[in-house]
């Protein structure tokens, strides 16, 4: 989020606009609230390679808080804003977090959260004026009135700092995805991001239309580089589909990356509402995140013409591939050729596997990265001699060297474009008293690609009824935030296991996708 004076130029163009109030804050104010949030920073003892967190939903102080971390060369965690206390306070205290920012909002969840972690010494809260004086604490202050204290000039010491966001694991402990920092200056970005600034296409005076969250890895990457381009960042508060094409009139929009789930909701409004905008300011449609099925990139391609970009890579950077809209029409499914990283499809045996058959996808690491404070989950996702990574995901290169992505080796869940991983709700649901054994996975959901499903295996003597059902979808939301949680439970006695102990889920899952082909075929 860096602004720098490459821009002074442009002091009075539009850094970004909220979408629900037109509210616009210009290249200077930008880069002075950023200077403020620095020298704040600095003021809380935070040094080169410390770390923050930032826990509130997307709101006109969002991007200097993560533009203030990266003028000071610090690591900033952005946190999903509906997570629960417990889960929150796991990922501030994992990250070493020594200054947590939220807003109004998300205020009671914070308290919550910070009786568990007494490493954080100070709680700046967007909006939080009276509300925070009234609680008497010194932890806590209004985010506006601390920043306003000090100089909106850079710090003395500005260096570069990057984001380090959570990513689960097959264990369903989030884990944190920490990039080395070289001592360079905010205006020479880590190579990863000059990469992505070529593929997402971004350029100077761009308009990118943000319709997702901002602590995401995507969205936030492409509004960091966005600013970085000297364009204009038009933020949804969330996502509504009339109102994204509404604002995509309104401003002009030039760039905009989405999820597939987006698409699909876009698709069934009415043809006259659809009909109803202009679009043709459009340059570049970018999407990720999720399998996008067939039949709606084809709509989508027919409704916006050639435009439509697609990619595929994880958060930690092993590799990225990407296609256009041509390469795809002609590859249909695809997600693309690599652009990044050196991809090997092998076989359990960590043999390439044959030309057009599936297998893990190990990448020879594009950007080096490691899970922080956790060697062991470090160590797992490498191969045996260290040179090769993966996340899980299984696919299969066709004869022109396309990817093609078949299913998740961890049975990871992606629920309209967020990623969810069933190992910490089934842990969850076996620890309640009345249940004996328990599996969750993803089945089919025509909006959102997946919902997450439990099947349950009850003690003795338990009634297995809807009301048992849908007091266990209670109880996991008392823990777990509500897209970690079972849309529904089904129920089995017993749950099959192998000889072993581990759960044989793949049987368990796949009828509910019978028919609909092999699951998650794009």
């Amino acid at each position: 989020m860096y602004a720098g004076n490459r821009f002074g130029q442009h002091p009075d163009r539009a850094a970004f606009i909220m979408a629900s109030t037109n509210e616009t804050v210009t290249y200077d104010e930008h880069e002075r609230r950023t200077n403020r949030l620095a020298h704040l920073l600095r003021a809380e003892g935070l040094q080169r390679l410390d770390h923050y967190a930032i826990f509130m939903e997307n709101n006109n102080r969002c991007l200097e808080c993560s533009g203030a971390g990266e003028r000071s060369g610090l690591y900033y965690t952005c946190i999903n804003s509906y997570l629960t206390a417990e889960e929150l306070a796991y990922i501030v205290d994992n990250s070493e977090s020594r200054l947590l920012i939220t807003s109004i909002a998300k205020l009671a969840v914070v308290r919550a959260a910070l009786a568990l972690c007494p490493q954080v010494r100070r709680c700046l809260v967007v909006g939080g004026g009276d509300a925070v004086r009234a609680l008497n604490d010194a932890r806590f202050v209004d985010f506006a009135a601390a920043a306003s204290a000090f100089p909106d000039t850079p710090i003395a010491d500005e260096w570069l700092g990057t984001p380090m966001l959570y990513s689960s694991g097959t264990t369903g402990r989030p884990k944190g995805i920490l990039r080395p920092l070289p001592e360079n200056p905010p205006s020479q970005p880590l190579p990863l991001f000059g990469f992505l600034n070529g593929l997402w296409q971004c350029r100077e005076g761009m308009v990118y239309l943000s319709p997702a969250p901002l602590y995401h890895s995507a969205p936030q990457a492409n509004v960091a580089l966005t600013i970085r381009n000297g364009g204009t960042v038009v933020i949804m508060e969330h996502f509504d589909p009339e109102q994204y094409l509404a604002l995509v009139e309104r401003y002009r929009i030039t760039h905009t990356q989405l999820v597939p789930t987006m698409f699909s909701r876009m698709l069934k409004l009415p043809e006259a509402v659809r009909r109803r905008y202009d679009l043709s300011s459009l340059q570049i449609a970018v999407h990720a995140a999720a399998p996008c099925p067939v039949p709606v990139k084809e709509q989508m391609i027919n409704w916006w013409g050639p435009i439509i970009h697609e990619y595929y890579g994880a958060t930690e950077g092993l590799g990225f591939t990407a296609c256009s809209t041509a390469e795809w029409l002609a590859h249909r499914g695809t997600v693309g050729k690599v652009l990044l990283g050196e991809l090997h499809v092998l076989d359990e045996a960590m043999q390439p596997a044959p030309k057009g058959q599936p297998g893990e996808l190990w990448f020879k690491t594009a950007s080096p990265f490691v899970y922080f404070n956790d060697p062991e989950r470090t160590q797992a996702s490498r191969s045996s001699d260290g040179t090769m990574s993966t996340v899980g995901d299984v696919g299969y290169v066709d004869d022109d060297g396309f990817l093609h992505l078949t299913d998740r080796s961890t049975f990871m869940i992606i629920s309209g474009g967020v990623n969810i991983y069933p190992q910490e709700c089934e842990n969850l649901l076996i620890v309640h008293p009345h249940v004996a054994d328990a599996a969750v996975f993803g089945v089919p959901n025509e909006d959102l690609g997946e919902e997450v499903k439990a099947i349950v295996q009850p003690m003795p003597s338990v009634v297995a009824d809807d009301a048992f059902a849908q007091s266990l979808i209670a109880f996991c939301r008392e823990h777990l935030a509500p897209m970690k949680c079972p849309r529904s439970v089904d129920f089995m006695d017993p749950l099959p296991r192998l000889p072993t102990g581990k759960l044989y889920k793949r049987p368990l899952r796949d009828k509910y996708w019978q028919g609909r082909g092999r699951s998650r075929i794009v």
